[in-house]
């Protein structure tokens, strides 16, 4: 059997130290269960703006290398400078990819350029590149302790031709809460409804086997990636343990309705089935962020397009890397643990932001999602028909972006119509005196989630008004096209940064 493959881990983080705690702890449990062999060094890539979080991070490191584990801080200052380290010419020609941020406002530079700047101090860390598989982590993900990942993924880069793997996701939704709004309303609808209709301090009646959810069935578009709808709606698990009744199960599950704004989806979340050999492969068509490995060949296939600040940018880079190589980019049954919030705070999110009376926006995000998805399945759309080498034509990208547009807008707006009639009844039917409610705080919650909902989600809305906006939707596809036609010579650039052939 050869040698056990070095491990080099990259976990960036923004203002997350909470989560940073958690998933270190993840890792450290690990290595306490399984141990492993080759080596591991893992790199907190920095990208907070909040000075308490740095020193937070920082503490972290600290702390977790007392218990035993490599692992370093990746400062904004030291990040700085490796960036400074790139030729003149080729740093320009990078700045999509590596941000051009300047030194006094290095911090939140969005998760795929710091992903990409982690790479080349993985690589200064490298001490053989043919022995090296390169992990990349996001602070708000748990290793399973049911699985024994690196031993696993060793094996599997020692007996298979690949130069990426990824693995999916199981517990919180890896997408916007702006594509998963109408099926949670499905479903906090159905809930309030079925609690309605039973004494509050009656015996809770939320606890029972339910229908285990498809992978996407949280997605309001599902269908766009070739899932079909498994049910009309999904039970709530009440969590709650011991003798409670319906008032307590009802006032845990309106104290959580806020956290669904910061990705939390109280009734479909999925859940790891290990039914399948974590070492079989099969061919993949979206990294999952958070959960990918290469070895230094694959460290080729960086996640593109930064700049744009796009949601969806995985299945988007997945959709151009499986294009070019095939089966050698997989997937395995090895998911990560999603937790979108902890115990300690919900943490920072790009393009969510708390103001003030429990109201949460969500516009740039949503913005960012609606983007994201044209950009996804216009590159979907492209490659049905063309290879990566004709991206070079403009005026046949913009006719396929052109005709993603008028889909994408069509459903997006069957999905708002429906979104608001939904809202606006429940409203109504929330207040009705006979439920027995009034007065609590259990309703006041439910009110505060229902108005985010037209907050975020009315005409008046701002995410909404700029999707409508023609003028900013030609504004966003110029971006678009922009970076299509410059990818493959961005590409090139990074090859000779790194060194590949």
């Amino acid at each position: 059997m050869p040698a056990h493959h070095q491990f080099i881990l990259s976990i960036p983080v923004a203002d997350r130290p909470a989560h940073l705690r958690n998933c270190l702890e993840s890792i450290h449990l690990q290595l306490t269960r399984y141990g492993y062999d080759g080596g591991m060094t893992i790199v907190v890539a920095e990208d907070s703006r909040e000075p308490q979080h740095i020193a937070a991070h920082q503490a972290l490191v600290a702390e977790y290398g007392a218990k035993g584990l490599d692992v370093i801080h990746f400062d904004l200052p030291e990040q700085y400078q490796v960036l400074q380290s790139i030729p003149a010419a080729q740093r320009q020609a990078l700045g999509n990819l590596l941000t051009t941020q300047p030194a006094e406002r290095f911090y939140r530079k969005g998760q795929a350029a710091n992903r990409n700047l982690s790479y080349l101090k993985m690589l200064q860390l490298t001490r053989n590149k043919d022995r090296t598989l390169y992990y990349l982590v996001d602070s708000d993900q748990l290793f399973l302790p049911e699985l024994d990942y690196f031993h696993h993924i060793n094996q599997i880069f020692q007996t298979n031709d690949i130069a990426m793997l990824t693995g999916k996701l199981v517990g919180d939704p890896p997408v916007s809460p702006s594509v998963m709004v109408a099926n949670f309303l499905d479903d906090v609808s159905a809930f309030l409804h079925e609690i309605a209709d039973y004494d509050l301090n009656g015996a809770c009646q939320f606890h029972r086997d339910t229908p285990v959810p498809h992978d996407a069935a949280y997605h309001d578009l599902a269908k766009l990636f070739g899932f079909e709808q498994q049910t009309s709606h999904f039970d709530y698990p009440c969590p709650l343990s011991g003798a409670h009744d319906h008032r307590a199960c009802l006032e845990t599950f309106a104290a959580r309705l806020q956290a669904f704004f910061f990705g939390e989806h109280l009734t479909r979340k999925t859940v790891y089935q290990p039914n399948a050999d974590p070492l079989a492969l099969t061919s993949a068509r979206t990294i999952y962020p958070g959960n990918y490995i290469v070895n230094f060949e694959g460290l080729k296939y960086i996640i593109p397009f930064g700049h744009l600040r796009l949601r969806m940018s995985g299945p988007t880079a997945g959709r151009l890397i499986q294009a070019e190589i095939g089966e050698r980019f997989a997937a395995a049954n090895l998911p990560m643990l999603h937790k979108r919030t902890t115990d300690a705070d919900d943490g920072f999110r790009p393009g969510v932001e708390q103001q003030h009376d429990a109201a949460i926006d969500i516009s740039d995000e949503f913005e960012r999602q609606f983007f994201g998805d044209l950009m996804l399945f216009s590159v979907v759309a492209w490659l049905k028909q063309h290879d990566l080498a004709q991206l070079a034509n403009a005026a046949a990208v913009q006719q396929v972006m052109g005709a993603v547009e008028a889909e994408l807008l069509a459903l997006y707006e069957a999905k708002h119509a429906a979104v608001n009639a939904q809202v606006q009844a429940l409203e109504q039917w929330v207040q009705q005196p006979q439920h027995g409610w009034q007065g609590t705080p259990a309703l006041t919650q439910v009110l505060q989630f229902l108005g985010n909902i037209r907050r975020n989600f009315s005409d008046q809305s701002l995410a909404w008004q700029q999707i409508q906006s023609a003028e900013h939707r030609a504004k966003r596809k110029q971006q678009m096209l922009a970076a299509l036609l410059g990818y493959q010579a961005e590409r090139a650039v990074w090859d000779e940064v790194v060194g590949l052939p």
